[in-house]
């Protein structure tokens, strides 16, 4: 019986200035720190529904601050030190797992199951794209630290590099379907229902 994915959601602590200050412009910074709130507890809802162990990669506040807004219930661990790729790396050192962010309102059970089902079928990588040319899930059942290594983070780039890299590795990644990330002011209008 394979190994059940372990579940990885990285988010910070929704301190107004400091949380999604993309959308700051446009919700105030209370603003965007409370749509913050709402997108990483819904991520994390997701997975609680999934069945799947879990914990939560986080910056920002105190380990009592967030077991105090996300429950007792999940595993805390600070993020560390170093760029995204750093951290995700380090999250990642002990597959399988399937790392993901809290900006992704559309994810659900599916994709994470869809996510969680491959690489127990014996799958090395299953990708989340994101519309933007990220990725929003990112599935690994072997230790692959180069995935994460010279990335340029937040930009369209991304995927792309991936893929490429993958491919000069022989690997074929296994691909779940496209989803949008929310990041910046012109994306709060697919989900109207979010901006309170």
């Amino acid at each position: 019986m394979p190994v059940p994915p372990r579940l990885v959601l990285f988010t910070r602590y929704p301190t107004a200035g400091l949380a999604k200050t993309r959308l700051i412009p446009s919700l105030g910074a209370d603003g965007a720190a409370a749509l913050h709130r709402r997108l990483a507890e819904r991520t994390l809802g997701t997975m609680r529904a999934s069945g799947l162990p879990m914990e939560v990669r986080t910056t920002g506040g105190t380990a009592d601050a967030f077991a105090a807004w996300l429950g007792r219930d999940v595993a805390l661990v600070d993020q560390g030190d170093g760029d995204l790729g750093a951290r995700m790396a380090r999250a990642a050192a002990h597959p399988p797992v399937v790392l993901l962010g809290a900006d992704v309102p559309d994810l659900s059970v599916r994709q994470v199951g869809a996510a969680a089902a491959a690489l127990s079928g014996g799958a090395r990588v299953v990708i989340g794209p994101a519309e933007d040319g990220g990725y929003y899930l990112l599935g690994l059942g072997a230790t692959l630290p180069w995935l994460f290594e010279d990335m340029p983070w937040g930009t369209e780039a991304v995927l792309a590099i991936t893929m490429r890299r993958l491919a000069g590795r022989g690997i074929a990644p296994v691909l779940l379907e496209a989803l949008a990330d929310l990041d910046r002011p012109e994306d709060l209008l697919r989900w109207p229902e979010l901006d309170e």
